[in-house]
């Protein structure tokens, strides 16, 4: 009996320890349910000393209003302080525009800020309605379509592969780097803006890129459309942007003469008689009236005869132009050299047109024409040498300033290169074109034993570049089987007549 009495007593106090950690749970639940909560975490509840009840729960919503009405004043005084300072910089630049108009004699549209604002706006946003981005536009032929290149994080995939000459590789040139770069950027930025998304959506990198395409119509602006990982394995979120390009501005408005401007022509020379005589001939017909001849002893140098020559001079500050025995110039681009240089601020680098080998292009040693009608800018007649940087245009200040040549460089090749980096990496501004004026007369490469077996296979590359287009070296090649052709034509032509 004893025994059925102690147990009874133990499961009762074990039964009313449950009750009270069970209504005191219940309690502590209770408190929490009824605290008020702030945007980001959970308020206090009242301390022992503090007001109970509903006063201690409207002194804590009191205190969290004050702390937002104090943000939101944060906030809006510095949107004022960036709206005054656009105001400002806007200003600024309005200001800058007047002084240069009126200095050139132009008038500009002196518009409020506001009003001008809204119109560049209104122009940027006519911009993309007027690019191929919404609809189609309608083209003449297929050569008026403007086509894509593509891109991942790595590569670039060209049509227009330029001096690099390849279909894919990493964006060499800075500026077509960092555009791609601030197009995933800006999209990344859009698909993780939290206004567009929920609070659990995870955040997009850069490695959810997938590739993207972009061109250029060069009067309205550039678009992009950039493909991302999807949130399953065959979803996929796809952003369209649109960098408009602005009208344009007047920079400067000036008078040039040009009539008093002197051009020292330089040229190295070894070894090259004939071609020495043709390049007189060219001499006399652009006007030149006197020339001085420089004789150098020892080992040949392009780099050295052209530094000597530039040297040589003892007048003013005069224009020098840097050229070989085998090119052909107008006085029309003399002109054009004139135009693009200026002494401590600009020097020319111009690309000229490669003459393709005259007896592959018109079929027959006997039916070249005139070397002045051979001159033709065509794809059949040449290519545009833009790996050369050998002919250029430069004052000579400009040329003693930079250090000149690597007088090192032996032979020919490579002195070029080296004065053209010092150029890059100068503040001058260097100008870098095709001109239509000046020509490098086809010659025969020869490729000699002395070579390695890497730098011989190098040379022939070059010499079959040089000798004729694409198409051209693939009719030589496949010379025997359009013979064969064009014999079963005339056997089968024969066969009918009889």
């Amino acid at each position: 009996m004893m025994m059925v009495r102690r147990g009874l007593l133990a499961w009762i106090s074990r039964l009313v320890v449950l009750l009270v950690l069970l209504c005191c749970a219940i309690s502590v639940l209770y408190m929490l349910a009824c605290t008020p909560k702030g945007d980001d975490e959970q308020l206090a509840l009242p301390r022992a000393n503090s007001p109970t009840g509903k006063e201690g729960y409207q002194a804590v919503l009191q205190e969290w209003e004050e702390q937002h009405r104090n943000y939101v004043s944060s906030l809006k005084r510095q949107i004022a302080q960036l709206k005054e300072e656009l105001q400002e910089r806007s200003e600024q630049l309005r200001n800058g525009q007047y002084q240069a108009s009126d200095a050139a004699g132009l008038g500009l549209d002196r518009s409020p800020p506001e009003k001008t604002q809204a119109d560049l706006l209104a122009f940027l946003h006519s911009q993309v309605d007027k690019a191929e981005v919404h609809a189609g536009v309608k083209l003449a032929t297929e050569y008026a379509a403007v086509p894509f290149d593509s891109f991942t994080l790595q590569k670039v995939y060209q049509l227009e592969t330029g001096l690099t000459r390849h279909p894919e590789e990493k964006p060499v040139r800075k500026d077509k780097r960092d555009e791609l770069v601030e197009a995933i950027e800006s999209a990344l930025e859009t698909l993780n803006n939290p206004a567009e998304n929920s609070p659990n959506h995870r955040p997009y990198t850069a490695s959810d890129f997938i590739e993207g395409i972009y061109r250029t119509e060069r009067d309205k602006g550039t678009l992009y459309e950039l493909t991302f990982k999807g949130d399953h394995k065959h979803e996929f979120k796809r952003l369209v942007l649109f960098r408009p390009f602005g009208p344009i501005m007047k920079v400067k408005k000036e008078k040039l003469n040009m009539a008093n401007t002197l051009i020292n022509v330089i040229v190295p020379l070894a070894k090259r008689a004939d071609k020495f005589r043709q390049f007189m001939q060219n001499f006399r017909a652009a006007n030149f009236r006197n020339f001085t001849f420089i004789q150098l002893n020892g080992e040949f140098s392009r780099g050295k005869g052209l530094d000597v020559g530039a040297r040589f001079w003892k007048g003013s500050n005069v224009l020098l132009f840097f050229c070989d025995v085998d090119i052909y110039f107008t006085s029309e681009f003399l002109n054009t050299c004139r135009l693009n240089t200026q002494p401590g601020k600009k020097v020319f680098y111009p690309v000229l047109f490669s003459q393709y080998n005259p007896g592959i292009i018109y079929g027959h040693h006997d039916a070249v024409p005139p070397l002045e009608q051979q001159l033709v800018i065509k794809k059949e007649t040449g290519f545009w040498r833009d790996f050369g940087f050998g002919m250029t245009c430069q004052y000579r200040s400009d040329f003693i300033n930079i250090g000149g040549f690597d007088l090192d460089i032996k032979g020919w090749g490579g002195e070029d290169v080296h004065l053209y980096r010092k150029y890059l990496h100068s503040n001058l501004i260097v100008v870098r074109t095709p001109v239509r004026g000046l020509f490098h007369l086809w010659h025969e490469k020869r490729c000699v034993d002395e070579l390695s077996p890497e730098q011989y296979k190098m040379c022939m590359q070059s010499k079959a570049m040089n000798e004729a287009s694409h198409g051209q070296l693939g009719m030589l090649v496949f010379r025997h089987e359009i013979e064969a052709h064009l014999r079963k034509q005339k056997q089968k032509t024969s066969g009918k007549k009889t």
